[in-house]
């Protein structure tokens, strides 16, 4: 564990043999000191972990009552209700919370990171890029012993911890409902089947398949980009697939409902010729025919727990680094979509 003792500029000019007066124009960006000295102080100021003074009234009480929030993606069914979960918490124990948002870029992130540090927030919520794969922006909050917690990603430090679903449980379970409606030939369609929350749902699906005598099928491994016109290309591909397969699981509703609908266009019926599964239980579930099974993805939930575990470590009544992953269940709820039984 890092030093927790706050950064002053008075630290860093007595580093640099300069005057805090110096230090503190640099900061600030007073353009009478010059961008070699200004670049030095910088750096200097950044090795350091100084974090600049935007609350200073908060300071003094060794609080700013903020917790920051980084989102992958503010456009998404995980991150609304995620948000909900964790403002209802925040709020209700005096909180406010300051939301970054990395459109799925990790050099973007990084950038939060470091806005959120610098903005003194007394701990962090993130919901990482699927790029992700370097925590040393992160490192910061870790030295001053800033509380952190990641959502759908396994915690990258032992200082802080996570809150996920169990996605291998989950493609397990998935799976094992397109078997027990007489499906054998299971597509799984994914946008990765190698890293972090997807390779878990496919180990899930594969696992489905081995534990009833069934053999995993590389040719029905279908890895598709997000959005709407990648969807329709994978559906398509299913479509030339000899024999037809009889089921689909899909990681997200969206690649699924566009899946429903190239089938039916094509002339192939849902869920008589091919049952389908989704993930997330999004709205359009609820509106295409037939409705979608889905599993349920508890963002609100998930963002609550990790929100009322940080409120309680910043309040001395919990153990983040103690306790590394919080399980949140997640269950499949049946619709019409994969129903080849009635």
């Amino acid at each position: 564990m890092g030093n927790s003792k706050e950064v002053t500029i008075y630290d860093i000019a007595e580093s640099l043999e300069l005057h805090p007066s110096t230090v503190s124009k640099a900061l600030s960006g007073d353009p009478t000191i010059s961008k070699k000295t200004k670049k030095k102080i910088l750096e200097t100021a950044a090795e350091m972990g100084y974090r600049s003074n935007l609350f200073a009234r908060n300071l003094r009480q060794r609080n700013s009552l903020t917790i920051g929030v980084i989102a992958y993606e503010l456009n998404s069914s995980f991150t609304t209700p995620m948000l909900s979960g964790i403002e209802t918490v925040a709020n209700e124990a005096g909180y406010g919370i300051v939301l970054t948002d990395s459109s799925q870029s990790s050099k973007k992130e990084a950038a939060n990171a470091e806005n959120l540090f610098q903005r003194r927030v007394d701990g962090m919520i993130a919901v990482l890029a699927p790029a992700t794969d370097s925590f040393d922006h992160f490192r910061p909050f870790i030295e001053r012993n800033i509380p952190m917690i990641f959502l759908e990603r396994e915690a990258p430090f032992p200082e802080s911890m996570s809150v996920m679903i169990d996605n291998f449980q989950c493609g397990l379970m998935a799976t094992r409902h397109l078997i027990e409606q007489g499906c054998r030939r299971i597509v799984h369609l994914t946008p990765d089947h190698q890293h972090s929350i997807h390779g878990q749902r496919y180990r899930g699906y594969r696992e489905a398949l081995v534990e009833k005598g069934i053999a995993p099928d590389e040719g029905l491994l279908v890895v598709a980009g997000g959005g709407e016109e990648a969807s329709e290309k994978a559906s398509k591909k299913i479509l030339s697939m000899s024999p037809l397969p009889d089921g689909v699981f899909a990681t997200s509703d969206m690649a699924a409902a566009v899946c429903i609908r190239t089938l039916q266009e094509q002339g192939v019926r849902v869920p008589q010729d091919i049952a389908v599964v989704g993930f997330n239980n999004e709205v359009i579930g609820k509106l295409i025919t037939p409705s979608l099974t889905t599993v349920n993805y508890p963002a609100k939930e998930m963002g609550a727990a990790a929100a009322g575990m940080l409120v309680n470590h910043l309040k001395g009544m919990g153990g983040i680094g103690n306790i590394s992953t919080m399980t949140i269940r997640a269950d499949l709820i049946v619709r019409q979509s994969s129903l080849k039984k009635g």
